[in-house]
């Protein structure tokens, strides 16, 4: 795991399995982004087994295997495709090729676990539903800050439990350092990559829709710039906006590439939670000049303050939970309508932002 790139950031958790050996199978493919081997760990851990993986570029498949030597290479995706024993299959495709590829896993049959962000362009979104309709497959969502950072988890425990009242602001900050000798071409293409609101943005959105229980909200206002970057003038370096929730509930974010070198970690990501009762706030990568690490929470209500640290406490219960979806045909992780909520008010977002010049 990477503490200093986010594009290879890949939690690892304690093993929760949920499944016996050879029960879930499922494969890996379209190897182009680093989350990949977050979205694999967290299965593996989760008692999934890793059966194949596939990518074109043989560098990518060699790592992988150094990573997972229990995946075996497949020639093609075919192979996997038509391996009936594989109900699952992972991916993080180029992200404008990720709902092409999540059609054709859907339509052989078998379930579909993307990188975010799930779609580049409103018309995929409408096509991808379509498919999700007529196959009945899942399209499933790797919405990282939240499902895989257990201050994020634990924040929503918290929310359940009432711990401060009705939520009603979530105010969101996910700044990612660029390292762009690091990056493929297709990062700085915003006809491949989407733009910042509608691929980094996408895990502020999904926040706001679980942690304050809405399943719409409007995107009232969004603004994208490239401040910094003259030498890529197709990339967003930052990116905000401001939405209000079907309840009532509202949100601001940020998203930048502006994270300073001298930063321990990728991003400085932070979510501050405002109830009628109570507020939190999460740090979840770093806490700014103390050995704490991350995973740090800070909780005000009516006990006082208090302030948890979640490191390899709370677990990432999304995995087993959504294995036991894709078996049993439920939506316990997470509904398909949240998934695909999520992906259109981020591309809404992006479609209308104002550029900042």
């Amino acid at each position: 795991m990477s503490k200093a790139d986010g594009m290879n950031y890949a939690p690892k958790g304690k093993p929760n399995p949920v499944v016996q050996e050879g029960e879930f199978v499922f494969a890996a493919a379209a190897l182009d982004h680093g989350h990949i081997y977050g979205q694999c760990n967290g299965l593996v851990e989760a008692g999934a087994t890793l059966k194949w993986v596939y990518d074109p570029d043989q560098a990518k498949v060699d790592a992988f295997l150094k990573t997972f030597p229990q995946a075996q290479q497949a020639t093609s995706l075919e192979d996997i495709l038509q391996d009936e024993e594989v109900k699952l299959v992972a991916a993080a495709a180029i992200p404008s090729d990720r709902s092409a590829l999540g059609n054709r896993v859907m339509k052989a049959g078998k379930d579909y676990f993307t990188d975010k962000t799930p779609f580049t362009t409103l018309e995929q979104l409408e096509e991808t539903k379509k498919v999700v309709e007529e196959t009945g497959q899942k399209y499933m969502v790797y919405y990282s800050e939240r499902l895989h950072v257990e201050s994020a988890v634990f924040a929503g425990q918290l929310i359940q439990e009432g711990a401060i009242g009705r939520v009603l602001q979530v105010t969101g900050f996910g700044p990612h350092r660029l390292n762009a000798p690091s990056r493929p071409d297709w990062f700085f293409e915003k006809e491949r990559y989407g733009g910042i609101l509608a691929d980094i943005g996408s895990h502020q959105i999904e926040q706001f829709l679980y942690y304050t229980g809405n399943t719409n909200a409007e995107v009232v206002h969004s603004k994208i710039a490239n401040y910094d970057n003259p030498t890529y003038p197709e990339l967003d370096d930052y990116g905000d906006a401001t939405l209000v929730g079907g309840n009532g509930a509202t949100q601001y974010f940020r998203v930048d590439w502006f994270t300073p070198d001298g930063l321990s970690t990728w991003g400085d990501g932070r979510t501050f939670i405002t109830g009628t009762e109570g507020t939190i706030e999460i740090r979840k990568y770093v806490d700014l000049a103390t050995d704490k690490g991350g995973d740090q929470l800070y909780l005000v209500n009516k006990n006082g303050e208090q302030h948890f640290n979640l490191q390899g406490k709370v677990g990432f219960p999304y995995f087993g939970a959504l294995i036991k979806d894709c078996i049993h045909r439920t939506e316990e992780a997470m509904t398909q309508a949240h998934t695909f909520k999520a992906a259109e008010l981020c591309l809404i977002a992006q479609k209308q932002a104002m550029k900042v010049e």
